[in-house]
């Protein structure tokens, strides 16, 4: 009676013999690629940062110009998006390696460890990383954890990686990328089967391909106003108007805000002064055109009026220099409150504004009071302020 492995044929070992699959195109990809992840590390830890109050502390964020934030979260967009056909066109010149005997020798077993443990743990982060960052923009939140800590974890986690794989591969990566794309010294012995395309077509169409992907990005992100209306990632920059990340209603503030007894509350050093909505329009006024831009990478400008916040803390008599906390009227949420550094609360644009673009605010826009500050994430610009605090 034969045997189960007798009747059973052994699957061929795959030979990938495509010269296309070469160290020549991976190397010249992952250039980009790495270009591409280092703009959205950086950018990515500015915006961490501006988010923590305790760091805000520490490092003097600056309010001037207006347009810092938006730069650097439509780069960190554009960028990230770019990196999906880039990482995907990087994983099929490489793949092949997947299926390679380790070697024996102690050393090349070494190598082989570290690289390929690198190789996992940076092929596993960046499709987690790239994956939930474009569910983010697409607004699509199928998670129950905090989303900004877990992409700040895994874009290190990714760049420590990275940097373990080309300190492990630079040798290969200076030799192939000093020749020309088509010489063969560093590709495996059984790649000699030409492909397709030229090693040139397969690295035209992957630019190509990212080009693609920055234009999606760029409609998305709201800096090609034109491209909005085919923004296949974030259907609010197909809206008109400044984008309304989470209304009134999901908060649960409108029988705050609508009520006629709204007022704002001062705190100053434990004394307390209320304003109705009629005394903070008695108070002097002003108008500044500043942009609004969110982590998701859409950005927009709007004309602001309201109460510049340094007037409102010179009548309760709050001194210059000292951070502010601005609380909404709403329980709960990461869009809660705020606290402004002092710079930011002492610049004349940071305002209470109650209209924008020379109409009452909506109450989706945080009527009857929204802070609106320069150079700050559309996360911390508190809709339907209620409590601001001198700290």
């Amino acid at each position: 009676m034969s045997t189960l492995r007798e009747r059973v044929p052994a699957l061929p070992t795959p030979t990938f013999s495509s010269r296309l699959r070469s160290p020549a195109v991976a190397a010249r990809i992952g250039v980009w690629l790495g270009l591409a992840f280092a703009v959205c590390f950086v950018s990515g830890l500015i915006s961490h940062a501006i988010q923590i109050p305790s760091v805000q502390g520490e490092i003097p964020f600056p309010t001037s110009p207006v347009w810092i934030y938006r730069v650097t979260q439509t780069l960190h967009v554009v960028a990230g998006t770019a990196a999906v056909p880039l990482l995907l066109a990087k994983l099929w010149a490489v793949y092949p390696r997947l299926f390679q005997a380790p070697p024996r020798g102690a050393r090349e077993a070494l190598l082989s460890v570290l690289e390929r443990g690198s190789i996992a743990l940076l092929v596993a982060g960046s499709l987690l990383e790239l994956g939930l960052g474009l569910m983010n923009v697409a607004q699509w939140y199928a998670w129950g954890f905090d989303f900004r800590v877990t992409h700040y974890a895994l874009g290190w986690l990714v760049i420590g990686a990275l940097l373990v794989h080309i300190a492990v591969k630079l040798p290969v990566i200076r030799s192939v990328l000093g020749a020309d794309v088509e010489a063969s010294d560093e590709d495996r012995p059984e790649a000699v089967e030409p492909g397709v395309l030229t090693r040139r077509g397969v690295l035209r169409t992957t630019w190509i391909s990212a080009g693609v992907a920055v234009v999606v990005a760029s409609s998305a992100a709201g800096t090609a106003p034109v491209l909005n209306r085919i923004a296949a990632l974030s259907p609010r920059s197909r809206r008109s108007g400044i984008p309304i990340n989470r209304t009134a209603a999901q908060a649960g503030v409108v029988p705050a805000a609508t009520s006629g007894d709204y007022a704002c509350s001062v705190l100053l050093d434990g004394a307390e002064r209320r304003f109705s909505a009629a005394q903070l329009r008695a108070l002097p006024q002003a108008t500044h055109t500043l942009p609004i831009a969110c982590v998701e990478g859409w950005s927009a400008d709007g004309t602001w009026t309201g109460v510049p916040l340094r007037a409102l803390l010179d009548e309760v008599g709050a001194p210059l220099g000292r951070p502010v906390r601005v609380v909404s009227l709403q329980r709960s949420g990461p869009d809660l409150e705020t606290v402004l550094p002092p710079d930011f609360a002492d610049d004349p644009r940071t305002l209470l504004a109650m209209e924008l673009d020379g109409e009452p605010l909506s109450l989706d826009h945080g009527y009857p009071v929204r802070l609106i500050a320069p150079n700050r994430p559309g996360a911390l610009q508190t809709k339907w302020v209620g409590r601001v605090e001198v700290l």
